[in-house]
């Protein structure tokens, strides 16, 4: 067993669903909250055994994909100490399906695939959609658009994409054997001290879709095993329209709404039961 690590009682950064905090000048500690965010919102709600599961399974996945990453170690069921790193200021989505803001921007015809517009449709190929990082709304961007930033060189957005897509590839073929269909996933990167770049941040049901296997079908809406029904559930009440009302016009975020006490449990059963199938281990 570890033995306890003392951090500091203020957070270095407090972010949407975790804390962190910093240990010594180069190693920082993340605290994995039961904190849900969607829309770029943070919840008045928090999901039971959440930031255990995130913590465990983020873990979990920087072990088994071994891609140089920033993880240190794990302290206990929601603690993680990792290295320090100077983040890229990009997130690499890889998308397998066309859902979520990828169906909206089609619908919308802000961009053109090779696919028919059907929800939930399979792509001929996972396509990577990187984003910008901000704490008000993630927007695409291009991979032309993040070297003309000075961001990243070429080489390193070409090594960015080809490494986005291996991890990807690898982690769809343990969904599929635990009986899951990853439909796209979210990942970070940073660089360390001589500028090698490392997987970063987290990687669990709050930056990927997981959709069981069995309930699948294109054309409809998704069962998840991740944070999605809880979105669906935002625009069902209508928060999503008035969210994206003011955005629009400038004007500040309306206050979410309390989840019901059904979704929470759910959600929470959902994220306790993707980290069993997707590990083999019982929490």
């Amino acid at each position: 067993m570890q033995e306890p690590v003392e951090i500091g009682s203020k957070p270095f950064k407090r972010g949407k669903v975790k804390d962190v905090y910093e240990l010594g000048d180069d190693q920082l500690v993340f605290v994995f909250s039961d904190r849900v965010s969607a829309y770029d919102i943070v919840l008045p709600s928090t999901i039971p055994r959440k930031g255990e599961v995130l913590c465990k399974l983020a873990g979990y996945w920087f072990d088994y994909l071994r891609v140089p990453n920033h993880m240190v170690r794990l302290m206990d069921e929601t603690r993680m100490v990792v290295r320090k790193l100077k983040m890229i200021p990009v997130e690499c989505v890889v998308r397998g399906y066309l859902y979520g803001s990828l169906f909206e921007r089609l619908s919308k015809g802000e961009i053109h695939l090779p696919v028919d517009r059907v929800l939930a449709a399979k792509l001929p190929e996972p396509l990577f959609d990187p984003t910008t990082k901000s704490d008000v709304k993630d927007e695409p961007i291009t991979m032309e658009q993040v070297v003309e930033e000075g961001w990243l060189d070429q080489e390193q957005m070409d090594a960015l994409r080809d490494v986005s897509l291996d991890i990807y590839r690898k982690m769809t073929e343990k969904a599929d054997r635990a009986g899951f269909i990853l439909a796209d996933l979210k990942l970070e990167f940073g660089f360390d001290e001589d500028e090698n770049i490392l997987l970063a941040d987290s990687i669990g049901p709050d930056e990927f879709r997981l959709w069981p296997k069995t309930e699948y079908a294109p054309g409809k809406t998704q069962e998840s095993y991740d944070k999605q029904p809880i979105r669906d559930w935002l625009s069902k009440v209508g928060y999503k329209k008035s969210l994206d009302d003011a955005r629009k016009q400038g004007l500040p975020s309306p206050r979410p709404p309390d989840l019901p006490a059904e979704l929470i449990s759910e959600i929470s059963k959902r994220y306790v039961v993707a980290y069993e199938r997707l590990t083999g281990v019982k929490l």
